[in-house]
């Protein structure tokens, strides 16, 4: 089996245990991100700009294995307050409108209170 770890360089990656991305055998498992800005550490208040943080980082784990947003085939969506969901909607629809992957969205609570929306893909490389 052929196994590769993407690190996004975030802290709690070594901190957890875990990696951003693993890749085996042509299958790209995405793990759960937030909207961290990792260049500051800091975490945005609102839910569009961790959105558009967390497709960022998702985007470049993809881009280091070899495959691109298109190339999602599943995401789990949450987030603590279902109803900051609609709002995400149109940029969401937009990221995976070639991909348009098996979806779920579910309602929890996320590791710390300010973290407002975590994404979690599955995608194939390409080829």
């Amino acid at each position: 089996m052929d196994r590769r770890h993407i690190s996004s360089g975030s802290p709690f990656e070594t901190q957890i245990g875990y990696s951003r991305a693993v890749v085996v055998d042509g299958w790209i498992f995405v793990a759960g991100t937030t909207g961290y800005d990792y260049e500051t550490m800091t975490m945005p208040d609102d839910v569009a700009t961790q959105r558009a943080n967390t497709l960022a980082t998702i985007g470049r784990a993809l881009a280091e294995a070899g495959a691109t947003l298109d190339d999602v085939v599943q995401a789990r969506y949450i987030l603590p307050d279902r109803a900051d969901f609609e709002a995400c909607w149109p940029v969401l629809s937009a990221a995976f409108a070639t991909a348009r992957p098996a979806a779920t969205m579910f309602e929890a609570r996320l590791m710390t209170p300010e973290m407002k929306i975590e994404i979690e893909v599955v995608a194939r490389q390409p080829g």
